[in-house]
C-alpha cells in the first residue's frame, strides 16, 4: 500500500521505519525542511521507564496553584485567553486521583518498557548511531522525605516488572564517580538500571537518512499540509502547499499540531502543547561530566551526557503554542546542575533551546482510525515521554495500518476513546 506519513518528528520517522519494512511504499511530509525539527530537536534525551509516572498525579493541582505567584514549580500555569488552555486542564485535573494516576501510570510504564526494547531493535537493526548511553538513570533526592516517598512510589512501576533500586549516596558515587563532588548533598536516589539516554535528534535524522538510502522512503520537507480530499469514507489525498499527496493509508504523526488536522477530520484531540526548556553545553577534557543520565527530583531537573555535549531540561509551562524563551528562564535549572555537577560542562557556552510537548490529560498516547475517515491512523499526544514511547507506538501503529493485531495491546489509548 501507499502511506503517507504526517510529521518527521522520531515518532512519524520510527513510523516511517516500521511501515517500510512490512513492505509499504512509504512518503513523509513535513512542513520544516530538516527531520526532527520540533519537539524531537532538544529535548531531554532520557528514555526512562523509570520515570513513567503520570504528570496528573493527586500532587499536581497544588503544584499548578503554587505556580500562579512561584515559577520554580516542576508544573507551571500561565492563565490566558485559550479557552482550550482551560478545557483540557480541567481534564487534566479529573484525572490527578489516586486511582487514576496507577491506572495511567501502569499503562505508560508497559508501554515505555515495550518501546525502550524497540529502539534498541531499531538501532541493532539499522546500525544507527545517536550518542546512546547505557548503564542505567540516576534519579536523585536532596531531601529525606523526597526520598522516603519517592521509593514507595516506585512499588507501582516495580509492580509492572521494571527493576528500581533505593540506593545511599556514596551507592549513587560508585555508579557516576562524578558525583563525588556533590554527594552531601543529595539524601539517596533512585537507580533503574535498565534506563538509559541518547539525542533523539541524531536518532531520528539518521533513521530517516536509513530509511530514504537503503528502504525507499520518500521524504517531502518543507512541505505544509493544508487539507485533504475526501470520498465516502476515506480520503484520496492529501492537500500540501505545494503538490497534492496520493495515499491508500495515512499515519498523523504530527505532535501538538495534530488537533488542528485532526478537527478537519470531525475528531477532537484531547492535546495541548506543554512548553519546556533545555540548554545543552560542550564537555571538554578539563570537566567532570555524568557518566549517566538522571533527573534532580527536588527542582525536576532532567540531565544527560550525549558524547562531549551535556543537556539540561526543565519545566512543565501551560503556556499554549509560544516558543518564547530568554536567559533568565533557564537559571533555575543552571543553578540545580551546577550544583551536583560542579565542572561538568562548559557552562560560560549555553544553547538555549524551548519546545513544546504534545500531552494528553491522561499522558498517555493516542493511536487508532480516527472518525468518519476508515484510512486515517492517529499516532499522536506523546508527551514528555515521546523519545521514549517513539518506537513502540511506531510498531503499534503499522499493525493497525496492516488491520492486524497489535503486538502490545494499546487498549485504554484508542482514539475511539477521545470525545468529540
Amino acid at each position: 500500500m501507499k502511506v503517507l506519513v504526517l510529521g518527521a518528528g522520531v515518532v512519524g520517522v520510527t513510523t516511517a521505519y516500521e511501515l517500510a519494512k512490512d513492505g509499504h511504499e512509504v512518503t513523509v511530509v513535513d512542513r520544516l525542511d530538516q527531520p526532527a525539527s520540533e519537539t524531537s530537536y532538544a529535548n531531554a534525551g532520557l528514555i526512562a521507564p523509570g520515570h513513567s509516572y503520570t504528570w496528573s498525579s493527586p500532587r499536581a493541582p497544588r503544584i499548578l496553584l503554587k505556580s500562579l505567584t512561584d515559577r520554580s514549580q516542576a508544573l507551571v500555569f500561565r492563565p490566558s485567553l485559550d479557552p482550550r488552555l482551560y478545557s483540557w486542564s480541567l481534564r487534566f485535573l479529573r484525572n490527578c486521583t489516586a486511582e487514576r494516576a496507577r491506572s495511567n501510570t501502569k499503562r505508560k510504564v508497559r508501554l515505555c518498557s515495550y518501546s525502550q526494547d524497540r529502539i534498541n531493535m531499531i538501532a541493532d537493526e539499522t546500525g544507527i548511531t545517536f550518542d546512546g548511553l547505557g548503564g542505567g538513570l540516576l534519579y536523585l533526592y536532596r531531601k529525606h522525605e523526597s526520598f522516603e516517598r519517592g521509593a514507595r512510589n516506585t512499588v507501582v512501576l516495580s509492580e509492572e516488572g521494571l527493576e528500581l533500586r533505593a540506593i545511599t549516596p556514596n551507592e549513587a558515587v560508585k555508579i557516576d564517580p562524578s558525583l563525588a563532588a556533590s554527594k552531601d548533598k543529595f539524601a539517596g536516589a533512585i537507580y533503574c538500571p535498565s534506563d538509559g539516554s541518547g539525542d533523539a535528534r541524531l536518532f531520528t535524522r539518521n533513521l530517516a537518512d536509513y530509511c530514504r538510502d537503503r528502504m525507499g522512503v520518500t521524504f517531502v520537507m518543507g512541505t505544509e499540509v493544508t487539507g485533504f480530499e475526501g470520498k465516502g469514507d476515506r480520503i484520496r489525498r492529501v492537500l500540501t502547499d505545494k503538490e497534492p499527496l496520493d495515499a491508500d493509508e495515512i499515519v498523523v504523526a504530527l505532535g501538538v499540531f495534530a488537533p488542528k488536522f485532526a478537527r478537519k477530520l470531525g475528531v477532537s484531540l484531547p492535546i495541548y502543547p506543554i512548553k519546556g526548556y533545555s540548554v545543552t553545553m560542550p564537555i571538554e577534557a578539563c570537566h567532570e561530566a555524568p557518566m549517566i543520565g538522571g533527573v534532580d527530583e527536588d527542582n525536576l531537573t532532567a540531565y544527560a551526557r550525549f558524547g562531549n555535549r551535556m543537556r539540561v531540561t526543565a519545566t512543565a509551562e501551560f503556556a499554549g503554542y509560544s516558543k518564547s524563551h530568554k536567559p533568565s528562564d533557564f537559571t533555575h535549572m543552571l543553578n540545580a546542575i551546577r550544583d551536583l555537577y560542579p565542572n561538568g560542562a562548559d557552562y560560560s557556552r549555553p544553547n538555549y533551546w524551548a519546545g513544546l510537548r504534545p500531552m494528553t490529560p491522561e499522558g498517555t498516547p493516542i493511536y487508532g482510525r480516527s472518525g468518519r475517515y476508515s484510512n486515517v491512523v492517529m499516532n499522536v499526544g506523546h508527551g514528555h515521554m515521546g523519545w521514549t514511547m517513539s518506537a513502540g507506538s511506531a510498531r503499534i501503529t503499522a499493525d493497525i495500518v496492516n488491520r492486524s493485531k497489535p503486538e502490545f495491546s494499546p487498549e485504554g489509548m484508542l482514539v475511539r476513546c477521545v470525545g468529540r
